[in-house]
């Protein structure tokens, strides 16, 4: 089985998807497959090359990137999908969370966060780059704000505000000492409280926690 990611890139500027290819073409467990030059193009260039991964651009002409997300989650692909952007808006970040994405790039996000993304992304979990990890902690520790959830929990697996806050920082790709400086906690509760979080949600890994939360509507 081979351990190459294959990519598909969807933006309708050809110096963004030229400089993403640069980017990528030294590394080696990565291959870019295909490109499209809109959302439409990008449902026939996957169809063609049944990539593992998509990124797309948020706005594009002929099904924007949500568009995009939408359709291909209605006919069931499970292509993993990071979207990419210039823009933190909430509005843009939950919508496409709702659409199905499994990550938010900011086109300004440097190599090191875009390949560390797309690795975390191919391998099934979740990535939202910059600031947007608080847009998605504002909206689990407010409920008015809040997705409707698509099961409730029940109340044995009913989560604290921090442990969302810790849930929303795993999901983002943050590991305990990251997770620590963010909220101002110390490694080792950091550490107690992820424990917990999975004992709790009965998962014992990132990926059962990426899916349990996508089945839950945690995020």
């Amino acid at each position: 089985m081979s351990n190459i990611i294959r990519v598909v890139l969807a933006d309708d500027h050809v110096f963004v998807r030229d400089g993403i290819k640069s980017l990528l073409e030294n590394e080696a467990n990565i291959e870019v497959v295909g490109e499209a030059i809109d959302g439409a193009d990008a449902i026939d260039v996957i169809a063609d090359t049944k990539p593992d991964l998509l990124i797309a651009d948020i706005r594009m002409p002929n099904l924007t990137g949500i568009e995009l997300v939408e359709k291909l989650r209605s006919d069931n692909n499970d292509i993993k999908i990071i979207m990419l952007s210039m823009h933190e808006s909430e509005e843009y970040v939950l919508k496409s969370i709702k659409a199905g994405a499994d990550g938010y790039l900011l086109k300004g996000s440097s190599k090191e966060e875009f390949l560390k993304a797309l690795h975390i992304v191919s391998a099934g979990g979740k990535y939202f780059s910059g600031d947007i990890s608080s847009i998605l902690i504002g909206q689990l520790t407010n409920p008015s704000n809040s997705l409707e959830p698509k099961q409730n929990l029940g109340d044995e697996m009913m989560i604290t505000k921090r442990e969302k806050e810790i849930l929303t920082l795993l999901l983002s790709g943050k590991g305990n000492k990251e997770i620590a400086e963010a909220l101002d906690i110390s490694k080792r509760t950091a550490e107690v409280h992820r424990f917990n979080l999975m004992k709790k949600l009965k998962v014992k890994n990132l990926m059962e926690l990426s899916n349990k939360a996508t089945e839950y509507s945690l995020i």
